[in-house]
This record gives structure tokens, C-alpha cells and sequence, in this order.
């Protein structure tokens, strides 16, 4: 029988990996990062580049009577500002290591130029796609201004794909899960049966797959939904009891939500499949037909969306990209 979410909590904290719920400006609300008390005693992401973000990792940190000072490695589990805003912070107070996946230690490294490019990717694949020239612009005028709740990232520990790290009292296992983002590390304690998921699986709300640049520094985009998928199902055969997530509860039965997950994006996709097919259309023209107004504030998480989609799509031989110059239309090959 599996736990409760608050017994998987107690259970967690029974084997020294402890909640710390930070407080992000963003509408997902507050980041999970996790408190290792082990040796090397370790903190699993830190929130923004925020003083209300500090104080409360700090207050929290000091009910489990430590300080940032005491911390002597970070994991960071992917790129998102939400989860990496305070490492400099950290780093300078403490002088802890930070390990990351090595695919991603240039991109950390130079945060402040890897989000600008990942800007332009955006404006340039919402215009290609149908979204307004003023809506791109605005769009990217709202990110850069998030801009300053992230920071760069010295990876001093960079890990391989598969590679275990041993502590005191447990081994993690870090195992690359692309797809929410390229850089996606989760994190498996086999022995107690418990994988630190971040954002790879959330509870309450599906994991946006956002489309970004590839972690080789290229100018292509990647097929996020694709790549996702793929890493959701590895994860789905790993016998894990409890998934610790990025926000929200813990899981305690990953199997049915992946399985939830994965058939709503199946309806999703055929859904889109039959707008597709009664007349050719943008990705913008879909997202208005899928999401209404939605689109327009949303647009490139809702773009990401439809392209994901499409992807899948075009990849099954159903679907083709129709490339005028100007836009890119989509129209069933049937």
C-alpha cells in the first residue's frame, strides 16, 4: 500500500532529506528544495535571486539548526531561475561545491548571455509561428525583466549522466531527464526506494516542456514534448516509492501519473490532429483554437505546447511544416 503524500513527507525526513518550501515571485508559487543532513550536508536547488527567497531558506535552514555558512554542496537539478536564483549567494557564505549535470555547466556558467539567446530563440520562433510581432517583443521584454531572479553557476562538480555520488549515509544516482528542460537531473536513492524529481514530475500540474536551445550551445530548437516523453518513460520503470517534486506534494504512485500524463498528450495531440487536418494552420492559429485568449498571454508556453504536438505529429508522418518564407503553416499529409 502505498503512502500518504504526508507520510511519504515524514518518511523523507526520517532519511535525513528535509522540505524547505522558498518563496518564488512566479504564479507556480513556492520552489521545493531539499536539505541533505548527510556529510557532505547539501542542499538540492535554492530558490531565486530573491531577500524574501534568503531569509526564508535561512530561517528554515536554522529550525533544522544549520545556516547557508554550514552548506558544503548544492545540486542543482536544472537551469530554471526558481531553482538556482541564490547559488552565488550560497557559494560566497559557504564556500560549498556546486554539482550539476556537466552537459550544462557552460550554460550555467554563463547565465546572463545564455538567457538573452534563449530570448531571440523565442521572439524568432513565436513570429516564424504566427504569434504578432508586438506580442514577441512584449513577450521578451516580461522575461528579461526575470532576468535578475536567476544567477550563474561555477559548477565545480559537473556529473555524468548515470554517475552515483556517496555520502555518509546514502549513494544518489544522477540520471539526465530532459524534456521540462535540457539540463533535468533527477536524483535516486535506491536503497530507500526515493527519487528528487524537481520539475521533471510535479503532482498538481503538468511539467511544461518548454522548447529551448540544446545544452551543445547550437541554435537549433529542440523537440521538447518528444524528448519528454521519452524521459517519462524511463522514469515510469524505475520502482520508485516516493518522488519528492520541485513544487507541490510528493508522489507516492508515479506509474499512474506518467500513464495520466502520457494520455493526455495523446488526446492533446489528436485534438490538434483534427484541427489540423480541416484547414492548414499556424502554431498561433492553434493555440488560439486550443487555449482562446490564454494564447495571447501565454504565448510561448502555449506555443511550446502545440509544437510539442506537432512534433509528434510530423514525426508519425502525419502532419508536415508548409515553410512560405514568412510563417510556418501546418497541414495534414492525408
Amino acid at each position: 500500500m502505498s503512502p500518504t503524500p504526508e507520510q511519504a513527507l515524514r518518511q523523507a525526513e526520517a532519511a535525513g532529506i528535509h522540505r524547505l518550501r522558498i518563496p518564488t515571485p512566479f504564479a507556480v508559487g513556492r520552489v521545493n528544495c531539499y536539505l541533505l543532513e548527510d556529510e557532505p550536508l547539501t542542499l538540492i536547488d535554492t530558490g531565486p535571486n530573491s531577500g524574501k527567497a534568503l531569509d526564508e531558506l535561512q530561517s528554515q535552514l536554522g529550525e533544522r539548526g544549520h545556516s547557508i555558512d554550514d552548506l558544503e554542496l548544492v545540486i542543482l537539478t536544472h537551469q530554471h531561475i526558481d531553482h538556482l536564483g541564490l547559488v552565488e549567494i550560497i557559494v560566497r557564505h559557504s564556500g560549498a561545491e556546486v554539482a550539476a549535470i556537466g552537459l550544462a555547466a557552460e550554460q550555467l556558467a554563463n547565465f546572463g548571455e545564455d538567457a538573452e539567446r534563449d530570448d531571440r530563440l523565442a521572439v524568432g520562433l513565436m513570429q516564424r509561428n504566427g504569434i504578432p510581432e508586438n506580442v514577441a517583443f512584449a513577450l521578451q521584454g516580461v522575461s528579461r525583466s526575470f532576468h535578475g531572479w536567476g544567477a550563474r553557476a561555477e559548477v565545480t562538480r559537473p556529473l555524468a549522466n548515470g554517475e552515483e555520488m556517496r555520502f555518509r549515509d546514502r549513494t544518489l544516482q544522477a540520471l539526465h531527464r530532459p524534456g521540462h528542460s535540457p539540463s533535468d537531473t533527477v536524483f535516486w536513492d535506491e536503497e530507500r526506494r526515493i527519487l528528487i524529481a524537481a520539475d521533471h514530475l510535479i503532482a498538481h500540474i503538468s511539467s511544461n516542456p518548454l522548447i529551448s536551445r540544446p545544452l551543445d550551445g547550437s541554435s537549433e530548437r529542440t523537440q521538447a514534448l518528444v524528448t519528454y516523453i521519452e524521459s517519462m518513460r524511463k522514469t515510469r520503470e524505475m520502482p520508485a516509492e516516493i518522488v519528492l517534486s520541485g513544487h507541490g506534494e510528493p508522489i507516492v504512485d508515479h506509474v499512474a501519473l506518467i500513464d495520466d500524463r502520457l494520455a493526455m498528450h495523446e488526446r492533446r495531440k489528436e485534438k490538434i490532429y483534427k484541427l489540423i487536418a480541416a484547414q492548414p494552420r499556424t502554431g498561433y492559429e492553434l493555440a488560439q483554437a486550443v487555449w482562446g485568449n490564454v494564447a495571447v498571454t501565454q504565448a510561448f508556453l502555449t506555443l511550446s505546447e502545440v509544437i510539442g504536438h506537432t512534433d509528434l505529429l510530423v514525426n508519425e508522418g502525419r502532419v508536415r511544416e508548409v515553410d512560405d518564407g514568412e510563417v510556418i503553416r501546418y497541414e495534414a499529409t492525408g
